[in-house]
């Protein structure tokens, strides 16, 4: 089976859930997020933002694939491009950062490594660039269920509270004893993509719920 983490781009951003697509929650203010919804133009906007953040930083994120199948996404980018982010009372985020927005994992690709490799592909990529670590804005429990990852989660992979805040806590992953190794991340890449297989029976495809 193919397994394979490709930047997001123009050409991978349908591959996103429907869900994510329709979404621009990290990319606009609310009060713009809330036009675009009424006019059905979040996708237009989406990519407008994405071929932004690429012509002016790069790639801000990885797909996953099995069997040319999308299961998986990661996005992150510079915190000054992510209008949300000025938002959160826990910020901001710290110079030295990158800010992790969102990942996804289909259900049938989880407990593979497929989730660990994305979040090693974005560590590798924030590294080569400079910076010294990904910061990342939680959901506690009673704010779980939208496009805010969830603390537990985030805590499970790595990260640590940085600023406490009752509902969107900011956590922060230090690649800085990341830095020595460096090199030989894209062979842990490969090791962990190496184990992800798809369900006997079928493609994964990611469903809007």
């Amino acid at each position: 089976m193919g397994r394979q983490l490709v930047p997001l781009n123009l050409e991978t951003v349908p591959d996103l859930p429907v869900r994510c697509l329709s979404c621009v929650f990290w990319e606009m203010d609310p009060v713009e997020a809330a036009v675009v919804r009424r006019r059905g133009q979040t996708l237009v906007e989406k990519e407008a933002w994405l071929s932004a953040v690429l012509l002016e930083w790069g790639a801000c994120g990885r797909v996953a694939y099995v069997d040319r199948n999308p299961v998986g996404f990661v996005s992150y980018a510079p915190p000054g491009a992510v209008p949300r982010a000025r938002l959160f009372s826990s910020g901001p985020v710290s110079s030295d950062a990158i800010l992790l927005m969102t990942s996804w994992l289909h259900p049938e690709a989880r407990g593979q490594g497929l989730g660990r490799a994305l979040l090693q592909a974005a560590a590798k990529d924030v590294l080569g660039r400079g910076f010294r670590a990904l910061e990342a804005f939680g959901a506690s429990p009673a704010a779980a269920g939208g496009c805010v990852l969830p603390v537990g989660h985030l805590e499970a992979v790595g990260f640590r509270v940085v600023r406490e805040h009752p509902v969107y806590p900011r956590l922060r992953m230090d690649l800085r004893s990341l830095a020595d190794r460096v090199a030989d991340m894209g062979a842990v890449i490969d090791r962990l993509l190496g184990g992800a297989r798809l369900p006997a029976g079928g493609a994964v495809h990611p469903s809007p719920a």
